[in-house]
């Protein structure tokens, strides 16, 4: 069984995206366990979510819970024997050469974990979108060729077994936990893009704030994790 964990907080507006790729007869045909793990919603990202069939975690105590915490709770409630990690302003290229891919990979020798190639939605694609993600995905893949470790958290799959060895996700970590949970991963073998597979995501936190604020985020939260073990961002704020 595989599990698809998906972390939301305010998701109403794009969740019904990601959602609609696993109806209910995909998600038998494959055994699929679905599960959304919302941070606190008040808006109809729960309702969408239950309507949809996923099984819901809710976080209710009163801190803010970081996506790390969300993720873990998630896999905490899992069933399945793989764990697939995907956000929830997400579509998948093809979602069932994808979850035969998810099952595949990590049955290859020496592999642990997986990823795939990010890039934004067609329809608001531009030239700037198109130059950062092929540059992106190209470093995420020689991360993992070298032995660092790498895989954004649009998509990460690991076995449920291995995750509960690295202990999930670190829960104090705003921003980089996916970085830092595939730094652990990598340890124990090797970390593969799933072949024939693209993501696509939203491109609203691109729009907000630009390629390179964003990239210089990334930078330092990938050094914190390195040399801290820990997150440079003290929040991290949910653009919609």
């Amino acid at each position: 069984m595989i599990s698809i964990i998906i972390p939301t907080l305010q998701e109403a507006r794009l969740l019904p995206q990601i959602l609609d790729q696993f109806p209910a007869e995909l998600r038998a045909e494959y055994e699929l366990d679905l599960i959304v793990s919302d941070g606190g919603s008040t808006d109809d990202t729960v309702a969408i979510a239950k309507r949809a069939g996923a099984r819901v975690v809710r976080h209710e105590g009163e801190h803010r819970q970081t996506i790390a915490e969300g993720r873990n709770r998630g896999a905490a409630a899992a069933h399945g024997d793989i764990l697939v990690f995907i956000n929830a302003d997400i579509r998948i290229s093809n979602v069932r050469h994808f979850l035969v891919q998810a099952k595949t990979v990590l049955q290859k020798p020496g592999v642990v974990g997986a990823t795939a190639p990010v890039q934004v939605f067609p329809e608001e694609e531009i030239p700037a979108d198109r130059m950062f993600h092929v540059w992106h995905n190209g470093y995420v893949r020689f991360l993992n060729v070298v032995g660092e470790g790498m895989g954004r958290g649009e998509c990460q799959v690991l076995s449920t077994a291995l995750f509960r060895v690295v202990g999930g996700y670190n829960p104090t970590m705003v921003a980089g936990e996916d970085y830092d949970l595939f730094r652990r991963v990598r340890k124990h073998g090797k970390i593969v893009m799933l072949p024939g597979v693209t993501i696509y995501e939203s491109p609203r936190r691109f729009r907000k704030y630009g390629y390179l604020h964003i990239l210089w985020g990334w930078t330092r939260n990938a050094l914190a994790v390195i040399f801290r073990n820990s997150s440079s961002s003290e929040e991290w704020e949910a653009v919609r």
